[in-house]
């Protein structure tokens, strides 16, 4: 039966009530805003000179455009940092009250340059386009595989709930959305996930997110414009200077403040092993944890203040447009010497769009799967926003920023909280993994082939030869067997999360797995051939295997 689908009225009546809709009206006045106190917060924390602080912002800022320039950096980079080079440079050092007064009217002018390039540019007229027409364009596509020539773009045979599937928490997360702000944060696979996810919440009826988005992606063209349209700030992960990443935490912190239901991909970028994230990023993330802080401290007496949601969200794929490349850059990272990588990479609007034709015609599902809301402590939430402990002890949130009955910064203690909602979201992300078989198949067939080598470490067993890279299927399929019962029992606990498919019998489950693993990749990384299960590519086999490690499964191997 389908799902009633949920109209933004039902959420926010007036699309003009929408934070989003607000912060963009008033944009000049919230980069202002973050530049403010961005400043005031560096000026307080800082250790070194100011001077010292400026000049190896210039130099990193220097490497960055020599090692790696990218088509989205604004064209007067060179420039404009040559010319605050050259402003530091005529600073008389001796005269210290000048040159004081000097340094930090550069750095509000660096910083404001930074708030500038990070600050989104929502638009509703853009949002409702953008929104129709990847509805439009997802669904003619995902048709085209249904009915055969031209005209199968204008079929409706299929809807788009056919294809992706918005399961878990959904009525959860749209009534918390009406209780308080919520801070969505998924994993990340693809590049695809920003738009997906764009879809998703749209589909679920909730207004606007603002999200942070990598600015590579503003490389390619579509992507810029559906972005942009869509809410995205943008995060420049190759800026690792104090002054921008302040900066950025800045803006994340005061939108989230102001009522801005929020995304961030807490790896801070796509796993590149193509398992699920083990360690998040904390600079974001701590965003929503001081923004709670200063909700309430900045509380009049007897008010009732905005409470924070966290809510995980786990994305599923059948394969990974990226893999091949991810995967080897995974491998390079850890292996070293030991391995070698070519460079391999979409980088443009032709490349995407063949990738996502072909990947809406291929027939493989994909699942958004919403978690439970959480406080920023972790805590699971009612409908009505009220926390409990894992006893089921009401909390008040308010009392974690207590100390003598005064609400209080401590920077130790709230990096500790931010540790701790970091390992409980890790833990929901394990939870509401939803398995497909395409995972398990890949899974199966790598741990046969490492205990059939057990002398070989991992990257000799990727330059295994042909004639060692062929399983008999009924053992494939014993082994299948008895780790998707294991797996099986894992998901009544409630720890795990399994597609429907994976409930059919053993022969059709592989078959399914075996139809969709890498499904768009030149080389499938597992065929099968008579009673024999091929292994074609092991190292994009090795990326898909990863999906299930965390679970023990590989003691049933």
């Amino acid at each position: 039966m389908r799902r009633k689908k949920v109209r933004y009225s039902e959420i926010i009546p007036n699309k003009s009530d929408w934070p989003i809709v607000k912060l963009s009206k008033g944009r000049k006045e919230f980069i202002d805003e973050v530049t403010s106190e961005t400043y005031d917060h560096l000026i307080d924390s800082k250790n070194g000179s100011l001077r010292e602080e400026i000049e190896m912002t210039i130099h990193r800022e220097k490497l960055r455009m020599k090692a790696n320039p990218w088509r989205v950096d604004p064209p007067d980079e060179k420039v404009y940092w040559k010319n605050i080079q050259s402003r530091l440079l005529d600073i008389n050092p001796d005269d210290r009250s000048q040159a004081k007064d000097l340094e930090k009217e550069l750095l509000v002018e660096i910083i404001n340059r930074y708030s500038q390039e990070i600050a989104g540019n929502f638009k509703k007229s853009a949002y409702r386009f953008a929104q129709s027409f990847i509805t439009f364009g997802f669904a003619r596509l995902l048709n085209a595989a249904r009915v055969k020539g031209l005209l199968s773009l204008f079929s409706r045979q299929l809807d788009l709930d056919d294809k992706v599937h918005v399961i878990g928490e959904t009525e959860h997360i749209r009534t918390l959305a009406k209780k308080g702000t919520v801070v969505m944060v998924p994993t990340h696979f693809s590049n695809l996930d920003s738009i997906l996810i764009g879809w998703a919440i749209h589909h679920l009826g909730l207004p606007p997110f603002i999200y942070g988005a990598g600015l590579n992606l503003f490389n390619i063209k579509i992507l810029a414009y559906f972005m942009n349209s869509l809410g995205a700030y943008k995060v420049d992960r190759r800026k690792k200077n104090p002054i921008y990443l302040e900066t950025l935490k800045t803006y994340s912190r005061n939108a989230i403040k102001k009522g801005c239901h929020s995304l961030f991909f807490p790896g801070g970028t796509r796993s590149r092993s193509g398992q699920l994230e083990t360690s998040l990023r904390m600079g974001l993330l701590g965003t929503a944890i001081e923004a709670q802080r200063e909700l309430y401290l900045n509380a009049k007496e007897g008010e009732e203040v905005r409470k924070v949601f966290i809510v995980p969200v786990v994305i599923n794929y059948h394969f990974t447009l990226e893999a091949p490349s991810l995967i080897r850059d995974h491998l390079k990272r850890t292996g070293r010497e030991r391995y070698y990588v070519e460079a391999d990479e979409f980088s443009t609007s032709y490349k995407l769009g063949t990738f996502m034709f072909k990947f809406f015609t291929k027939g493989s599902d994909i699942s958004v799967n919403i978690g439970r809301g959480t406080d920023i402590l972790g805590n699971y939430v009612d409908s009505d926003g009220n926390s409990f402990d894992k006893n089921g002890n009401p909390i008040n949130v308010k009392d974690y920023f207590l100390r003598d009955k005064k609400i209080t910064f401590d920077a130790q203690r709230e990096k500790e909280y931010v540790r701790v909602l970091s390992k409980r979201i890790i833990e929901e992300y394990h939870k509401y993994n939803r398995v497909f078989a395409s995972h398990l198949v890949a899974f199966t067939a790598f741990k046969m082939l490492e205990r059939k080598n057990p002398k070989l470490d991992l990257y000799n067993v990727l330059r295994l030869p042909d004639e060692d890279l062929v399983l008999d299927y009924e053992e494939f399929k014993e082994k299948f067997k008895k780790v998707r019962n294991r797996l099986d029992k894992i998901h009544k606990k409630g720890e795990v999360d399994m597609a429907d498919h994976m409930k059919e019998r053993a022969t059709n489950a592989i078959e399914h797995g075996l139809q969709n693993v890498g499904l768009y990749h030149d080389q499938r990384p597992l065929i099968k051939k008579g009673n024999k299960i091929i292994v074609q590519d092991t190292n994009t086999l090795f990326y898909y295997h990863n999906r299930m490690n965390g679970y023990g499964l590989e003691k049933y191997i």
